[in-house]
Formats: C-alpha cells, sequence, structure tokens
C-alpha cells in the first residue's frame, strides 16, 4: 500500500484497511452477515406469518398488504439517500444508527396491538434496513485489503443465505407454537450480536464525500411510491373511481415522472441519469425490475397457497421452499466460470426462463395436492433458474458502465429490485381478484393459477429483454460478482466498490 493510500485510508478512521485472517476481519465479515440476515428476515419472514396475523389482529386484505408492504416502501426509497449517508458520516456509523432503528421497530412490531400500529414500525423498520443495506457492504468493501475482498464477499454470501434457507422454517415454528410475535424478535439476538461484533471493527474509509443530501429527489421517490403503493392497494377495497384512491394514484405517477426532470437539473441528484444512456443497463434494469417483482410475488402466493390451500402449517410452509435454496446454493458457484466463458446473455435468460416454468408447474398446485408432486418439483425449478440468472444479472449490470460508476450502477440495480418486489407483492389482490374480500382464502382457490401464469408471463418478458439488448460478450474476471443471499433479499453489491463509493 503507498503512502498515499494509506493517507486516504487513514481519514474519518482509526486505522489501517485490516486483513481477512485477522481479528478485526473476522468481526468484519460476522457484523455484514449479521446485517444481511437481519435484512432478510425484517423483509420476507412475515409472509409465513400473514394468516396468522390476520386472524389475531381481525385484518383485511388490503390492511395485510400495508403490513407486508410497509418495510418494502421505505427500503426502496430510502436505499440510495441512505448511501449518501453512509459516504458521509461513515458506513460503521450508518450500519449501527441502522440496526438500532431497526432494534426499537422490531420490539415495536412484536407489540402491536393494532393493525394501525404495526404498520407504523415496519415504516421505521423499512427506514432502519435502508440504512443498513448500502452500509454494511461498503463497509466489508471498504475495510479490507482489496486482495482479500472477494474472498470476503464468498464467505458473506454463502453465510448469509443461511437465513433465507432456514430462517423461514424457524419463523413458522414460531407461529405454529408460540405466536406470529415472535417472528419480529427473531432478529433481535442477531441485532444485538451485531451491534457487539461491529466495536471490533474500525472505521476506515476513503476520503469522505460532501454531503449532498438529494432531499428534494427523495421526497418525489417516497411519494411516487408511496401513492402509487397507496392506488393498488386501496383501489381492490375501495373501488379504483374512489375520490382517495384517484388522488393518491395520480400523485404518485406525477412525483414519479417529475423525478426524472427533476434529476436532471441537480448539481448533486438522488438519480445519476448519465448512466442510463447504456441501452444495455435500461434493459437489465427493466429485466431486474419485471424478474425480482415475479419473484416477490411468487413467494408470497406460493406461502398463502400452501397454508390457507394445502393445508400446511406455518412451520411445514416454512419449509416448503428450502430445496430452492439448496438447489441456488449448488448452482450459484459454478455459474461464475460459465458467464466468463460465454458472457452473461444467454445463462441470465435461460435461467429466467427455468424460473418461468417452475412458476407454470407450481400453478397447477390445488387443495388435495401432495407437496412432493405439486410444490417440490416447482421450488427445484426455481432454484435452478435463479443459480443461474443472478450471477450473470449482476456482472452484465456492472459491466454496462465505467469502473468509476460501478458502485452507483449496483445500487440502481438494487433498488430496481426492490421497487420492482414492493410493486409486484402490492399487485397481488388484484392478481386474485380479491375486491373488498375479508380474507384471500377464496380468491386463490379461484385464481391462483391465473395469477402464477401472470408472474411467469413477467419472467419471459425478462428474459426476452436480455436476449435483445444484453451483450454477447464475455464480462472481465474483475466485474463477476460472488454468489448472492437469496435473490429477494437484494442483489450483490459489487465487490471492487459499493453503493456511491
Amino acid at each position: 500500500m503507498t503512502d498515499e493510500t494509506r493517507s486516504r485510508a487513514r481519514v474519518g478512521g482509526s486505522g489501517e484497511l485490516v486483513a481477512l485472517r485477522s481479528p478485526a476481519g473476522v468481526a468484519l465479515v460476522a457484523a455484514t452477515v449479521l446485517a444481511s440476515m437481519i435484512g432478510f428476515l425484517d423483509a420476507f419472514m412475515i409472509n409465513v406469518a400473514v394468516p396468522a396475523i390476520a386472524e389475531d389482529l381481525d385484518a383485511g386484505v388490503s390492511q395485510l398488504q400495508w403490513v407486508l408492504t410497509g418495510y418494502l416502501i421505505t427500503v426502496a426509497a430510502l436505499l440510495l439517500l441512505a448511501g449518501a449517508l453512509a459516504d458521509h458520516f461513515g458506513r460503521r456509523r450508518v450500519l449501527v444508527a441502522g440496526l438500532l432503528v431497526m432494534l426499537v421497530a422490531s420490539i415495536g412490531c412484536a407489540a402491536a396491538g393494532s393493525v394501525g400500529t404495526l404498520v407504523v414500525a415496519r415504516l421505521l423498520q423499512g427506514a432502519g434496513g435502508a440504512l443498513v443495506v448500502p452500509s454494511s457492504l461498503a463497509l466489508l468493501n471498504g475495510t479490507l485489503v482489496p486482495s482479500d475482498r472477494a474472498r470476503a464477499i464468498g464467505i458473506w454470501a454463502g453465510l448469509a443465505t443461511l437465513s433465507s434457507t432456514f430462517g423461514p422454517y424457524g419463523g413458522g415454528w414460531l407461529v405454529d407454537h408460540a405466536s406470529w410475535r415472535y417472528v419480529f424478535l427473531l432478529n433481535l439476538p442477531l441485532i444485538i450480536a451485531a451491534l457487539l461484533v461491529i466495536t471490533r471493527v474500525p472505521e476506515v474509509t476513503w476520503a469522505p464525500r460532501p454531503l449532498s443530501l438529494d432531499l428534494l429527489g427523495a421526497l418525489f421517490a417516497i411519494a411516487g411510491l408511496g401513492g402509487i403503493i397507496y392506488a393498488l392497494t386501496e383501489g381492490p377495497g375501495r373501488g379504483w373511481d374512489d375520490p382517495v384512491v384517484l388522488v393518491f394514484g395520480l400523485v404518485g405517477i406525477l412525483s414519479l415522472a417529475g423525478l426524472v426532470p427533476l434529476e436532471q437539473h441537480r448539481s448533486t441528484p438522488l438519480l445519476r441519469l448519465a448512466l442510463f444512456k447504456s441501452r444495455q443497463f435500461d434493459a437489465i434494469n427493466a429485466a431486474t425490475l419485471l424478474f425480482y417483482g415475479a419473484l416477490a410475488a411468487a413467494s408470497y402466493l406460493v406461502v398463502l397457497q400452501c397454508e390457507l390451500q394445502l393445508g400446511f402449517s406455518a412451520t411445514e410452509t416454512g419449509a416448503a421452499l428450502i430445496p430452492e435454496s439448496v438447489v441456488f446454493l449448488l448452482v450459484s458457484p459454478f455459474v461464475g466460470g460459465l458467464v466468463a466463458r460465454i458472457g452473461t446473455r444467454w445463462p441470465m435468460a435461460i435461467g429466467i426462463l427455468i424460473v418461468a416454468a417452475g412458476f407454470g408447474w407450481l400453478s397447477t398446485t390445488k387443495a388435495g395436492d401432495s407437496y412432493v408432486s405439486a410444490v417440490l418439483p416447482g421450488a427445484l425449478l426455481w432454484g435452478l433458474g435463479i443459480g443461474l440468472a443472478v450471477a450473470p444479472l449482476t456482472a452484465g449490470v456492472l459491466a454496462a458502465v465505467d469502473d468509476n460508476d460501478l458502485g452507483e450502477a449496483s445500487a440502481i440495480n438494487d433498488a430496481a429490485s426492490r421497487v420492482g418486489g414492493v410493486v409486484m407483492v402490492a399487485l397481488v389482490p388484484l392478481l386474485l381478484g380479491a375486491g373488498s374480500a375479508k380474507s384471500l382464502a377464496e380468491p386463490l382457490a379461484s385464481r391462483f393459477s391465473t395469477a402464477m401464469l401472470v408472474i411467469a408471463g413477467l419472467c419471459v418478458a425478462a428474459a426476452l429483454l436480455t436476449i435483445v439488448y444484453v451483450s454477447r460478450d464475455r464480462t472481465p474476471h474483475n466485474r463477476m460478482p460472488a454468489p448472492s443471499p437469496r435473490v429477494a433479499v437484494c442483489l450483490l453489491p459489487d465487490p471492487a466498490g459499493s453503493p456511491k463509493s
């Protein structure tokens, strides 16, 4: 390391970059693994608890949708803004702040006496998640010596995936044997452990950037997402011609439409539009929006179908998709070499089409079917497909931009995946034709197959975008990402950098 590099590495911190095999390096990996596990649990563990929450709090369909989407909205809307905070104030400091917010919010969720209180706590939980997501892996990359970063991210990916593999099973067990409230407390030991471990991690950063928060852009993003999600959530029950639904929908559309010209005239924009001059970058982000939206909606629908139609307990439902994660873990380590040889286009497209085939199989699931014949084959195809698709998708979006833009490109792609997820989860009642139904059980019985086929169609559209617009060029080795954890959580940020770093 040169003297200049050492000097820059000390700015805002307390020491040199650390080695992976040092005590600080071990603590660093442990802290970021725990942070990723917490993010998964808060985002998606709640799926197995939805029927129990509905019964205990007497919650209707639209209220349950807010419990699900509240977290996702605030994470998606605040993600880029939180990355700027991490770059200015320090990644470790912002990560600690995010973990503390999530700690308080998780206790609030568990103690909620009404659906309204639970939704507010979930919104707060999402704000904490937005602080944790960009700062945790940025801390991992920015604190380790460059030669150890790829190895560390590989370790992080494997360990973080444990939460996605076995977390739903643990959450289901808690629902069956204790209460849905304990699902929100499941991450408390992880948060406390992360806060303790991170005290062993030095705050080593590059020269901090000037604080240039695009608060107006963030406000437009929140108003846009919030307004559209409100309209999609309340529309089926209130009626699409309801004045409140129309006003919120219009505010959402106008806010998102106004975000583009607003960002064009900002000196420090929330979203740098110059990156979208690349056709491949645009196409992969559009494919990400569709594909990850499909994954989020399918995860929710399959969990509901298992519990409400197939009669699975919450524990059995939590275990139902474990084979998907196992196949993903087995396949993904080999995909990097394949992409380096043949490029990103075909592995990504074929993987997405295999996921579509899995959704097609799952669409035939109906009451009375067995797990082995109805769910398992679709879950195996699902795992194989995402194992093929995730690494080339991430590599392709990074290959479409200059090296100086890798971190920001990764953050935008992550945001696209989250926006796709929150929009599609909000659309689930509409896909099921739930209307003003109190429960989703009856709509599931009649419309589950149609909804799953629509979601499979989104995957096909994402694959077609990939085939038409993604380059056949092989991706340079330094752009290849390590395998990411369960894809419903987030895309793996760039190993060579971090969001906005």
